[in-house]
């Protein structure tokens, strides 16, 4: 979803409440440090006028103790001003992570499995990390920008009100319209730019885990070339901001050079009109010129800010989208006394799978489910995950629609073990374990046993205290498959969803996970999906599909 800059920004600023405190103490800090240099900027001015005879106001002894007071509380109230913003950038980004992981758990599995998984790399990395730059370089400077302005808008009026007025009117210019332009031009582009950079990572993803088959087949010139066009794609986009950051330069030299020199001319005409003397041309001339600095910072961001914006609005659509299963709480606990699906319809878009599907699994029974591709033996386990809503008909669980029953507790009712298991980069302990919080050694030994684990663990140098690597690269398809049966085994739901369990495995490893299967059913009921006849031998019923 494209939102408009300002919707993006109030978003964010949102965020902030809990913190305002901070902010807005990080704001009077920097007002009073952007005012503690334009002092310096000032006192110079009239010590310049001292050293001419032109000034009787201070000594100039006076003007150099000022002078070094300023330049000791500007340095204090800065490091003031970026500490508390800084804390507010790490505080903010921290929360952002948890509520970007949140979304993602309340997504998935659905609604993840068509994303790019280098685009939420992207997201997950360089987009929130961006967001530290508008926490702690863009809110603040923006108050502080407007703030500081009105100021010594008002402090130049002193001398004249058209001062004031022409001051008001530079840092309007430089400070609110070049901006506005720039974010006009380069809105979109930062959407496209920051997806450019998640499709990179996408493709370098796919290419790096693919990397064996780009070897085998020698298609590494092919992927070379494309990422050579991507890379290019992606540096003609960078272009494209470098040339908006250089006219951002342009404009506020311009502005700068310009509005000083108006600055000039209006101080001469009120002293030929004898409207003001020569301290009333030169010091609002000197104060114009030192006072750019917050403004010009403004007009800075505006660069930075089409970057912060995009990767705003993308972290945004993800905490915003909508998940096609929502969870369930506050319902009553509910204990497993078998499942049915009755008149089941469901499709992935306009692809349908199930059309009118009905069965009954009745309690402590092994249910073996055969089929050719595609006729829906894992969109089943699915719906019975309740990963999916169905789009017809209903999935019971103890005679519930599992569309009442509580996530959590259908989560504890259910075991699904996948024909891909997923090994997060971990011990194999820590890999067995995660499907049990808490478990102690002694469980998820057991649980290996089951799974006809053990021995090839003992045999490991570190045992179940060795590594499995980055998806599990350490372990043949096998092992990581009876890893996911140890899963399944220690979770110890009294309903477990089997989708070919065994494809990886030899005979004879085949052969001891299904007497483990029959042994662990005794008090379970379980659906088994699988192309092999021999699998399917343990069935008690098999049901074509």
């Amino acid at each position: 979803m494209s939102r408009k800059g300002i919707v993006v920004m109030g978003k964010l600023i949102g965020l902030i409440k809990p913190l305002l405190h901070i902010m807005l103490l990080a704001i009077l800090l920097g007002i009073a440090g952007n005012l503690s240099a334009m002092a310096i900027t000032v006192l110079g001015g009239h010590g310049i006028l001292k050293v001419l005879n032109m000034d009787y106001g201070i000594a100039l002894s006076t003007v150099f103790i000022l002078l070094g007071i300023c330049a000791l509380i500007r340095g204090v109230l800065r490091y003031g001003e970026q500490a508390c913003n800084h804390y507010i950038a790490f505080k903010l980004l921290a929360f952002i992570r948890h509520q970007v992981f949140a979304a993602l758990r309340r997504l998935a599995p659905a609604k993840l499995e068509g994303k790019e998984k280098g685009n939420l790399i992207a997201l997950l990395t360089s987009d929130i990390e961006l967001l530290e730059v508008f926490y702690a370089h863009t809110i603040s400077p923006i108050a502080i920008g407007v703030a500081t302005s009105a100021i010594v808008g008002c402090y130049l009026a002193t001398y004249h009100i058209l001062y004031g007025v022409l001051a008001i009117a530079a840092y309007i210019v430089i400070g609110g319209v070049f901006p506005i332009i720039i974010s006009k031009a380069g809105r979109e582009k930062g959407l496209v730019y920051r997806n450019s950079i998640g499709a990179m990572n996408s493709f370098l993803l796919d290419s790096l885990r693919g990397l064996t088959e780009v070897l085998q087949y020698q298609a590494g010139e092919k992927r070379r070339t494309k990422l050579k066009e991507k890379t290019s794609e992606l540096e003609e986009k960078q272009w494209e901001f470098k040339r908006l950051e250089n006219l951002t330069r342009v404009m506020n030299d311009v502005g700068v050079i310009v509005f000083s020199l108006f600055t000039l001319l209006l101080g001469s005409w009120l002293f030929e009109k004898g409207i003001v003397g020569f301290e009333g041309v030169f010091i609002p001339f000197v104060t114009m010129i030192g006072s750019f600095g917050p403004v010009i910072a403004l007009s800075n961001l505006s660069n930075n800010l089409m970057h912060t914006l995009a990767s705003g609005n993308r972290v945004l659509d993800l905490l915003e989208e909508t998940p096609i299963v929502t969870e369930i709480i506050d319902k009553e606990e509910v204990f497993f006394e078998g499942a049915a699906c009755e008149d089941v319809c469901f499709g992935y878009g306009k692809r349908q799978i199930l059309n009118g599907f009905s069965t009954e699994l009745e309690k402590h029974k092994i249910l073996g489910i055969h089929g050719k591709n595609g006729c829906g033996k894992s969109t089943l386990l699915k719906l019975l995950m309740r990963f999916y809503d169905v789009n017809k008909g209903t999935v019971t669980i103890s005679k519930k629609n599992v569309k009442n029953i509580n996530t959590d507790n259908l989560r504890r009712l259910e075991g699904y073990v996948t024909q891909e298991t997923h090994i997060f980069n971990a011990t194999i302990a820590e890999n067995i374990g995660i499907a049990k919080e808490g478990a102690t050694r002694e469980e998820i030994i057991k649980a290996a046993k089951k799974a006809s684990l053990h021995d090839f663990i003992m045999s490991l140098p570190n045992g179940y205290d060795t590594g499995t690597g980055e998806l599990g690269d350490k372990l043949s398809g096998g092992e990581r498959q009876r890893v996911g049966i140890a899963r399944a085994f220690l979770h110890n739901a009294p309903f477990l969803l089997l989708d070919e369990p065994t494809s990886n495995l030899d005979s004879l490893n085949e052969g001891i996970i299904l007497k483990a299967l029959v042994d662990y059913s005794q008090d379970k009921t379980v659906i088994l999906v699988s192309h092999r006849e021999s699998t399917m031998n343990i069935a008690e019923r098999i049901l074509q599909m």
